[in-house]
């Protein structure tokens, strides 16, 4: 089995994939700190929660937009899974496509493997839109090269800045507004209201401006945990990819062989 492992800058995710199929997944809270030797006893207790024996793993590859954390994640595959990880984005698992950018390394790798795993999947000009810590707009052509994007504020930076900055603001649930309304009545309501309506129109206005630019249809893919939140009240998303990141790395690994 291959343990693909994406650290994010608010999680960090660790599937198993038998045969291109996620077969489990866990995961961590981001904290660059945290040791190999930490990271071996968390995983194989739920490893051994779901009946997988660490042995079984056969290959690791790291994902990372955390630095930090890259050289603890290298100890755990090394020290507990007594295999030698690889890294994407670096040799032998470089990207394999066109960065249409100004400075190609400045790509976060999680945008550059969406881009690889979503034109795999959807071989067309693409919009993949990602909801993690920072909400991602990337742009693929038809050909697979990547062209750039967009980055805006995560839904819950947005949201920790608006109670952070006003005193009597309070926390809220991310979720969509009682009866689909766009007028509320109190402070929560209106909060909600402005948080979920506010950034499905980011979404959508951005979009259409993006497929205007692109001057071709484009298909539009969505990951990330908020991704069937939003697409409960808007049309805009083709097709969700929910473990498109996890895919990617698997695919990277596969080329590798």
């Amino acid at each position: 089995m291959l343990l693909a492992v994406d650290a994010g800058n608010t999680n960090v995710v660790f599937a198993l994939v038998k045969e291109s199929e996620i077969v489990a997944r866990w995961r961590i809270a981001t904290d660059p700190r945290r040791t190999g030797d930490e990271y071996a006893v968390w995983l194989h207790n739920l490893m051994a929660l779901q009946g997988f024996d660490p042995g079984d793993v056969e290959a690791v590859i790291i994902s990372t937009v955390v630095p930090r954390a890259l050289h603890n994640l290298q100890v755990l595959a090394s020290k507990y899974f007594d295999v030698e990880p690889l890294v994407a984005g670096e040799a032998p698992v470089e990207w394999g496509i066109a960065l249409d950018i100004d400075e190609p390394t400045s790509l976060g790798a999680d945008r550059a493997i969406n881009v690889i795993a979503a034109h795999a999947l959807h071989p067309e000009d693409l919009i993949i839109i990602d909801f993690g810590t920072a909400t991602t707009f990337d742009v693929a052509d038809y050909k697979g090269a990547y062209k750039g994007g967009v980055i805006a504020p995560g839904i819950n930076l947005s949201l920790d800045a608006l109670v952070g900055a006003a005193a009597k603001l309070p926390r809220i649930a991310i979720e969509a507004p009682r009866d689909n309304s766009v007028i509320g009545t109190n402070t929560e309501d209106q909060m909600h209201i402005g948080v979920y309506w506010g950034y499905i129109a980011m979404i959508e206005g951005l979009v259409e401006r993006t497929r205007a630019e692109i001057g071709r249809p484009a298909k539009v893919v969505s990951t990330g945990g908020l991704a069937s939140l939003f697409d409960e009240h808007t049309d805009i998303f083709d097709i969700i990819e929910p473990d498109l990141t996890i895919q990617g790395l698997a695919m990277l690994y596969q080329r590798s062989r």
